[in-house]
């Protein structure tokens, strides 16, 4: 057999087996759902108002739950604009070079137009060499998916899908919702739950069902809140999983809280402005994933100033903040003109950045 199709068949299992995780979550949700709803509110209670009330609420947040999972899970990852894709020429040149310095000069070169402010650790350009591409600020190559990934977080099994700008929300929300889901089925089933152990129900198999199911939801629960506290504390920071693991570098040093713009900005970046979009599992994060505000505690000397300020870097020094002064026009996020304190500072470019919520996204199928 060819070797082509040695790894074609390699990778199509690879595919199957990556679906476990999360076929073996959707036998759970469905037992659990047989559980609560056929064996603990129609066979086991009695009284009618509770068993309406359980029924109504339990619904309400089992379609929510339901709805982020399926979102986190299908909703594909977003990959770099064309603008970070190296040319035809600029490849040319890349492969003639064999020193890696010359190599960075043509990346430099490359950059200096781009919103790209982070820097590997050795203070060189984030070239992703299977991509062909120049990293954008928070974007990394996941090895599952074999393609970058805008503001990647990490690649989660159980939704078989890479987590980052384009459904980080719905991961969000899909943890929330299924807290309250295991936290709900948990605080009603267990007066329940008691009665099984003092023989208060009847001897069929509802309550096998029952303490079974008080057992599953409160493990997950335990589980499910302490990586939902880790995730808001992430999202209060406006960090990834990878940052909190190693924090970004910029030209001026390593800073962990590079991208921080206080908690109220850090959530809106990631639900939007929009208070009605908040629990809902559609798009509303700002910004296309390319380009971040950034809170740079020194100028970086790469970038050109911005020509409305004549002081910047005094004036950077006065807020605390020196956020992008060239970025792509479909880059822009809207956190930079939500705030007059902010706009007020950047004149008339200003216009330019009341964008929609997701300009110029592409979304690509996987290889």
């Amino acid at each position: 057999m060819a070797p082509s199709g040695s790894r074609s068949i390699k990778r199509g299992c690879q595919r199957v087996l990556y679906w476990i995780p999360v076929l073996f979550i959707a036998l759970i949700v469905a037992w659990s759902y047989y559980a609560y709803v056929l064996q603990l509110c129609i066979e086991s209670i009695k009284d009618t108002g509770e068993k309406v009330v359980y029924l109504l609420v339990y619904h309400v947040i089992f379609i929510m739950f339901v709805w982020a999972y399926w979102q986190t899970i299908f909703t594909r990852p977003v990959n770099p604009l064309k603008e970070f894709h190296l040319s035809y020429c600029d490849k040319e040149l890349l492969e003639r070079e064999d020193r890696g310095e010359s190599q960075q000069e043509i990346l430099r070169r490359i950059a200096k137009d781009l919103p790209i402010y982070t820097r590997t650790n050795s203070g060189a350009i984030r070239f992703c060499d299977r991509c062909q591409l120049l990293k954008p600020d928070r974007c990394h190559h996941c090895s599952v998916c074999d393609k970058c990934i805008l503001k990647m977080d990490h690649h989660c099994p159980w939704v078989n899908n890479c987590v980052g700008f384009s459904n980080y929300k719905f991961f969000m929300l899909f943890l929330a919702y299924s807290l309250l889901y295991c936290l709900f089925v948990t605080a009603t089933d267990l007066q329940y739950f008691i009665k099984f152990w003092m023989n208060g129900l009847p001897d069929t198999q509802a309550k096998f069902h029952i303490l079974f199911l008080f057992f599953s939801a409160s493990m997950f629960s335990v589980s499910l809140a302490s990586l939902f506290t880790y995730h808001c504390w992430l999202v209060c920071k406006n960090r990834s999983t990878l940052e909190a693991v190693r924090a970004p570098v910029f030209r001026h040093g390593t800073d962990k809280n590079g991208f921080s713009l206080g908690v109220s900005k850090n959530f809106r970046q990631v639900f939007g402005d929009e208070v009605k979009y908040w629990p809902v599992p559609v798009f509303s994060s700002l910004g296309d994933g390319c380009s971040f505000p950034a809170c740079l505690v020194n100028l970086d000397p790469e970038q050109p100033s911005s020509p409305s300020d004549p002081n910047p870097v005094n004036k950077s020094a006065a807020e605390g903040r020196q956020f992008p002064s060239k970025p792509l026009r479909e880059s822009q996020s809207r956190l930079l003109t939500s705030t007059p304190s902010w706009s007020e500072s950047e004149g008339a470019p200003d216009k330019d950045r009341k964008g929609a919520n997701n300009p110029g996204i592409t979304i690509e199928n996987e290889a």
